[in-house]
């Protein structure tokens, strides 16, 4: 029995006219294309807090945030699949969830500065107030559902608004337990003393849906990273030939990310979770825990891409390096693992890409920072192009 039977079942028309009609295809709706333009902005933040001063910290600190980011976007995107965004009650959720992350994304270049307290109050009004609509909108299975989900976000924000209050180290550990209290909660079924623990077959989701939706934030970040070459380039007063060739090394390198994504992966795993029996199991996995890591280094690649063309002669100091090799070493090792999840192969095309990025690293005191982005570039295509080869054309 699906889940929408379940609640409309238990007695509860106004539940159950929230809910989405799954008698055909459920696509993607308008309204939750636009509430996707906040998050173009926040990815934007994101690269932006990274190219100043790409220190380790600051690569922790962008990877703390995206984490917070991402998971304001991927809980709202559960709640999409299973309520109606067509309903004037779902659209309103949408837009006072947009206004709050246009809020939150305006502060995460302070966030660990002077703006903090939006950070985590944004982040503790998003997750308690969606939790508590979908208490008071539901019945059945699916309330039961949320009332755990809502009690480890009442934790999981408080964290983060007490984090948004602290200062310095305290802020960030205080973050990053938020961002556990809600990863966690997610892996133990949200487990919840008097109100028992969810199953992933309990989660009866669109799976076709729940992946078009993560598949459309990895083209929010791969679209950042178009921007940056772009508006980097535009920027350049005097435009060389050498500045030339690093946009056409930029832009083959985000061609290559996408095409390793789209070319077979993201059509051919919505199909395995729209037929699954358990594609909660699924869209827990490889897309709720799994698409951030691939998210994470589409952005570093596109901080390294400003990198090259503001020096393409120069040779790469450390930080600039991390980024060129890192972000698609990054990206592959999380496809690797999507892969993994979705057709329990191992994939040792991306491992040996991880493994040749590491390598190239050897190269870093002696290569120009475009040859070296040609270098990292080349690799990732190298790796889409043996999805094409016999052996590997089934996935």
């Amino acid at each position: 029995m699906s889940t929408q039977a379940a609640g409309a079942g238990a007695g509860a028309p106004a539940a159950g006219r929230l809910l989405r009609d799954r008698t055909g295809e459920q696509r993607v709706t308008n309204i939750e294309l636009f509430f996707d333009l906040v998050y173009v902005f926040a990815v934007t933040q994101l690269s932006h807090l990274l190219l100043p001063e790409p220190t380790v910290r600051t690569a922790l600190q962008s990877a703390l945030l995206l984490a917070m980011v991402w998971l304001v976007w991927a809980y709202t995107t559960w709640v999409t699949n299973w309520m109606d965004p067509e309903r004037i009650e779902v659209r309103v959720l949408l837009v006072v969830l947009m206004l709050i992350s246009l809020a939150m994304s305006v502060a995460l270049p302070r966030a660990f500065t002077t703006l903090g307290w939006v950070v985590g109050t944004g982040y503790a009004v998003q997750q308690i107030g969606r939790g508590v609509f979908m208490v008071v909108a539901l019945r059945g299975p699916l309330q039961k559902n949320f009332e755990r989900i809502l009690a480890w976000c009442v934790v999981s924000g408080a964290f983060a608004l007490a984090g948004g209050l602290a200062d310095g180290l305290a802020r960030e550990l205080l973050w990053l337990l938020a961002v556990l209290t809600d990863v966690c909660g997610g892996l133990t079924g949200f487990a919840t003393p008097w109100l028992g623990r969810s199953r992933t077959s309990d989660w009866t989701i669109e799976g076709g849906h729940f992946a078009e939706r993560c598949q459309a934030f990895i083209l929010i970040a791969l679209g950042e990273s178009i921007v940056i070459i772009g508006a980097t380039l535009s920027g350049i007063g005097h435009i060389t030939a050498t500045a030339v060739a690093a946009f056409v090394v930029a832009f083959a390198g985000s061609v290559a990310l996408w095409w390793l994504y789209f070319d077979r992966s993201a059509g051919a795993s919505a199909a395995v979770i729209a037929a699954s029996d358990d594609p909660g199991r699924i869209a827990r996995a490889a897309y709720h825990l799994i698409h951030p890591v691939m998210v994470a280094g589409i952005i570093a690649a596109a901080a390294g891409d400003d990198k090259i063309l503001l020096s393409p002669s120069a040779r790469a100091p450390a930080p600039a390096a991390w980024l060129i090799l890192g972000g698609p070493a990054l990206f592959l090792a999380g496809h690797a693992a999507f892969k993994w999840v979705v057709w329990r192969v191992i994939p040792w095309t991306r491992i040996a890409g991880v493994a040749v990025l590491a390598l190239l690293a050897l190269a870093v005191p002696v290569l120009p920072e475009i040859a070296l982005a040609a270098c990292a570039a080349a690799v990732v295509a190298l790796v889409a192009a043996a999805d094409r080869w016999p052996a590997a054309s089934r996935r």
